[in-house]
């Protein structure tokens, strides 16, 4: 279980234009925007400090989030962030109401286990490459994972594991195979030491082939 608080406390706000926004951001929080679910957009702010721990722990990209709007609670997903160019600090955010009975379509994070035990490098002394570190996923908000996790352990030296490979909980589909065999893609390998730099090429081709994750702007 993950000890991360998945609660976002916000305050409603109906102020527009660049200096609005300036002026909030001054007093320590961040403006934002909820759309969707059938209902208008409405801007919010949220606790800039408060809302920037939350971000530094990896499950709260992927996870069904509470917004608690002055008193009502709307369940959302991250949707996108805009931050600051030289500083470290957040701009906007903004998040995306669901519906429970409709899928969605989030990025999920990949967890890599067993890489010691892989033949490929106990017995092979080869190297594991992780060539992709999230996948696009879709499915209804209760079968959200938190991470996909990606087993290892049975890797032979200069094989490959690919998402079809990959064993996902109930619900839950991976958006690049429904595209057909060929986004059928290689998510992490194990290889001679020589082929060090082959690999390396080859990672960041894998990640321009995978979907992109949550804009940030």
């Amino acid at each position: 279980m993950s000890s991360v608080d998945f609660t976002v406390e916000a305050q409603a706000y109906t102020s527009k234009g660049t200096a609005a926004a300036r002026r909030m951001r001054r007093t320590g929080r961040v403006p934002g925007i909820i759309y969707g679910g059938g209902n208008a957009p409405q801007g919010f702010s949220v606790d800039h400090d408060a809302f920037m721990h939350k971000l530094e722990h990896e499950a709260f990209y992927s996870h069904i989030l509470t917004l608690n709007l002055d008193g009502q609670q709307q369940q959302v997903v991250l949707r996108g962030l805009q931050r600051h160019p030289a500083r470290p600090r957040l701009l906007h955010v903004d998040f995306q109401r669901i519906n429970p009975n409709e899928k969605i379509h989030m990025q999920v994070p990949l967890h890599f286990v067993g890489e010691a035990n892989a033949p490929g490098v106990r017995i092979g002394g080869g190297l594991v490459s992780h060539l992709l570190s999230s996948i696009d996923v879709r499915c209804l908000p209760r079968d959200l994972p938190e991470y996909i996790e990606v087993d290892l352990s049975n890797l032979e030296l200069n094989h490959s594991v690919h998402l079809s490979d990959l064993k996902l909980p109930a619900g839950v589909e991976i958006i690049a195979l429904s595209h057909g065999a060929e986004h059928d893609l290689p998510v992490a390998s194990v290889h001679g030491r020589g082929a060090e730099t082959e690999a390396a090429e080859a990672a960041p081709e894998a990640a321009a082939a995978a979907p992109a994750a949550p804009a940030e702007k």
